[in-house]
């Protein structure tokens, strides 16, 4: 099977194993895989096939479910080493290949070879755990963690994702950096750090807004950790999955992971409130009970973080109330007003040097925004964002012009990951006529 086939590939497809310089313990792993696969009876399709292997595994000797987890600690070891942010692995659409993102490009890895739908389908189940499968083919998607050992202490965790891809299972695991990015490189201007600072403020909604892999998570995970080292307190992190493990400074920390520590988002934040907490983390505000619950504990004089999947701090606006019933939404235009008190919503720019760098736009909630929040006036806040330097705010293009005028980025990509193109047109030509 090639990278090329269009045609919906044969469960029995031979698998062509890795270069013969991998470890021993990799061919010994693939080998195990194809007897397994070709044991696998060609009238079993769809989910009873998943469901076929999942028994299989259930019914395998730890010792080969062993050998088989070292050739998926080697491709998830080779994503570390490349300096991969992901890996796709299975499915139809993947042709059998092994796919890494690095720098913001996905490709196949033609190194790793290729294998068969079936020999996915096995190495993905076999990195789950029984109530993981079940779960699995219930829902057709299970959200998980996934963590691989090194030597000593060393470990490295991944957010992983397994869904069915014509009746395949394809996985996607993200690496979560086991450093966190210093506060001081986010460049934010000390108001909004006063604003994100439980030291300075001790309640309000904190948003962190983009789209996936724009780097929330990491920029969340450095102001959770820029707390943690400088004020007293306790923070309740509720994810899903969990990523980064804060280790407890001068704040107690807690991680909850949805499905696993709490049965959902609305449990775990309604179950804070019982916690003594200071600041409630919650990894994304996913579907209006979340938003509801976020704005309810926010309301009860918490400070809350979390992210939300939009490109604009104005969108972020929108979203959360065009999120809520009509009927509520005058009453959460009125609630979000009051609470919110930072949105930072972000883009990972390709730069000159071939890596990515964060432009970001950040509102922060003043008595004029506040009061277009109120009024159903969102439209005019991007004016205020161009108008609000002194206060710490900042447009998406006014940052973007800033890394072009540091030579950064090229103009070319800060154009083209601008959300409003024209106005960024006009700054530059200022610049040039200044």
């Amino acid at each position: 099977m090639t990278a090329q086939n269009q045609s919906i590939p044969n469960n029995n497809t031979p698998s062509i194993t890795a270069p013969d310089d991998h470890p021993k313990a990799v061919l010994e792993a693939q080998k195990i895989l194809k007897v397994i696969a070709d044991g696998i009876s060609s009238t079993v399709q769809g989910l009873e096939r998943q469901m076929f292997i999942s028994d299989m595994i259930s019914r395998t000797d730890e010792t080969v479910k062993a050998k088989l987890q070292t050739l998926s600690d080697y491709l998830l070891t080779r994503m570390l080493s490349i300096g991969a942010s992901d890996i796709d692995i299975g499915g139809f659409g993947s042709q059998g290949c092994i796919w890494y993102r690095i720098f913001g490009s996905k490709k196949p890895d033609p190194s790793l070879g290729t294998y068969s739908s079936d020999e996915t389908n096995i190495l993905i189940q076999n990195i789950l755990g029984e109530r993981q499968r079940s779960f699995l083919f219930e829902n057709r998607s299970l959200d998980f963690s996934h963590m691989l050992y090194g030597a000593g202490d060393e470990f490295h965790r991944f957010r992983a994702n397994a869904y069915f891809d014509l009746d395949q299972l394809a996985m996607n695991m993200r690496a979560i950096n086991n450093v966190i990015r210093p506060y001081k490189t986010l460049e934010l201007h000390a108001n909004v750090t006063k604003v994100l600072s439980l030291a300075h403020t001790k309640e309000g909604l904190c948003l962190v807004t983009g789209i996936t892999g724009s780097g929330k998570s990491s920029t969340l995970d450095s102001i959770i950790d820029a707390n943690n080292h400088t004020v007293e307190g306790h923070i309740v992190i509720i994810a899903s999955p969990i990523e980064y493990v804060h280790r407890s400074d001068k704040c107690i920390l807690r991680h909850r992971e949805v499905g696993r520590d709490v049965l959902s988002f609305r449990d775990g934040a309604i179950q804070a409130l019982r916690q003594d907490p200071d600041i409630i983390m919650l990894g994304e505000l996913r579907d209006p009970e979340t938003i509801m619950t976020a704005l309810e504990i926010t309301d009860s004089g918490h400070k809350v973080f979390s992210t939300l999947h939009t490109g604009s701090a104005v969108e972020s606006i929108d979203r959360i109330i065009g999120e809520t019933p009509p009927i509520e939404q005058e009453r959460v235009r009125f609630r979000l007003a009051d609470t919110l008190r930072c949105v930072i919503s972000q883009k990972l720019v390709p730069s000159f040097d071939g890596k990515r760098v964060l432009a970001k736009e950040i509102l922060l909630g003043t008595p004029s925004v506040r009061a277009a929040i109120k009024n159903n006036n969102t439209s005019e806040i991007y004016q205020m964002l161009n108008e609000g330097f002194e206060h710490g705010m900042t447009t998406l293009e006014q940052d973007l012009k800033r890394l072009y005028v540091q030579k950064k980025i090229s103009l070319e990509n800060a154009i083209n990951y601008s959300n409003n193109k024209r106005r960024l047109q006009q700054l530059l030509q200022i610049q040039q006529t200044d």
